[in-house]
């Protein structure tokens, strides 16, 4: 079986490019089977009212992220301790700051978590966390795990990250032709940089994007290149559109001559934590502690606009090893862990679009199971 989903994998990432708490009695959860683990009580968590959960399918732009109070949901230590690997592409992203916070500020040792952050990319992750040789990634779902899922790995995306604050413009950029403005852009045959080429989550904004300048994911050319590459051939010429992350774009907001598409969807988050069958059934406890600590550090440390604190700037900056007047140059990020209603289904439509899925698009309970989030919160379905 292991070699079957192995396979699989190899073939997908080839493809790559509470509502209340305070009531006096335990509920039961008809969504906590995490995976197979078979049913769970879910009981009240003080700190954690009725803005701890969300209505998944409100997509409003301006909905207010969930929210407990700071340091809940308190920690419920494990009766052993666990010794977990999380991967990650990258340390010096700002999304990936809840974990490295939690991690140094001792959230996951107070849950009796042993966590290793290990950096690794997004496929070669996959047979790793469907072999139990990791425990959790840190990515998104991107079409290489839903091509892993349509394979038969057992993997869910559990938690959200982020959405971008209003102000920001991280997302789609374009050169200018003669006559052209931001308003009349004509997108069809131009090529793009990126740094994951298709198959990225960015795929689904970057479509809405595109349809509204006269182009499409099937009409333009896409040229995959290094972090440090994207924003250099646009600039000179190499390529007349790319997709630009914080605080990149900064370099060429109000230059004349570019002009901002637009971004991810606001109040939408599209990518955050991925479980593989041993958090999700083998040892549901271990990832609801997991999720109960990064939840406790966003409440804690990133529940508004973080970057108002200077000194938390400056412990970041360093926590991240970037610049901190880069740092402080972009406006907060709206960390989030509550995962949108057919998120998925969406980002599927864009992966086909680009060619790099196809068929029936998996339902939404193969590929996301929030049931641990709303345990470690207390909300009960």
């Amino acid at each position: 079986m292991r070699t079957r989903l192995y396979g699989a994998v190899l073939t997908a990432t080839a493809l790559l490019t509470t509502a209340s708490c305070t009531a006096p009695h335990d509920s039961t959860s008809s969504e906590s089977k995490a995976g197979g683990g078979g049913t769970r009580t879910v009981r009240p968590v003080a700190g954690c009212g009725t803005g701890s959960w969300t209505d998944p399918a409100d997509l409003s732009p301006t909905r207010t992220p969930a929210r407990c109070e700071p340091g809940t949901p308190a920690p419920v230590p494990l009766a052993e301790p666990r010794k977990l690997t999380i991967a990650t592409g990258t340390l010096s992203a700002e999304y990936v700051a809840p974990l490295e916070v939690a991690l140094g500020k001792g959230e996951f040792k107070k849950e009796g978590l042993d966590v290793t952050l290990k950096v690794l990319p997004t496929p070669d992750s996959l047979p790793l966390l469907a072999k139990g040789d990791i425990d959790a990634l840190w990515a998104a779902p991107e079409a290489a795990v839903m091509n892993g899922i349509r394979g038969g790995f057992d993997i869910r995306w559990v938690a959200a990250n982020f959405s971008p604050d209003p102000k920001s413009r991280s997302g789609l950029w374009v050169r200018l032709k003669d006559g052209e403005n931001s308003g009349q852009v004509k997108m069809a045959g131009r090529r793009m940089g990126t740094m994951i080429g298709k198959g990225s989550v960015i795929a689904y904004p970057m479509e809405k994007a595109l349809e509204n300048h006269g182009g499409g994911l099937d009409r333009i050319q896409y040229q995959q290149l290094g972090s440090a590459d994207v924003l250099t051939a646009l600039q000179n010429g190499g390529v007349d559109s790319a997709w630009l992350l914080d605080p990149v774009w900064r370099r060429v907001d109000g230059e004349p001559g570019y002009a901002f598409l637009g971004g991810q969807p606001l109040g939408e988050p599209l990518g955050g934590m991925l479980y593989g069958p041993g958090l999700l059934n083998d040892d549901v406890d271990a990832g609801v502690a997991l999720l109960r600590a990064y939840i406790r550090t966003v409440n804690t440390y990133f529940a508004a606009d973080y970057k108002a604190d200077a000194a938390f700037v400056t412990y970041l900056a360093k926590l991240l090893k970037t610049d901190e007047e880069i740092l402080r140059s972009t406006p907060s990020l709206r960390m989030d862990w509550e995962i949108r209603s057919g998120t998925t289904t969406r980002l599927q439509a864009a992966y086909q679009a680009q060619g790099v899925t196809e068929g029936t698009p998996l339902p939404e309970s193969k590929t996301v199971n929030r049931s641990l989030y709303e345990e470690a919160v207390g909300h009960r379905p």
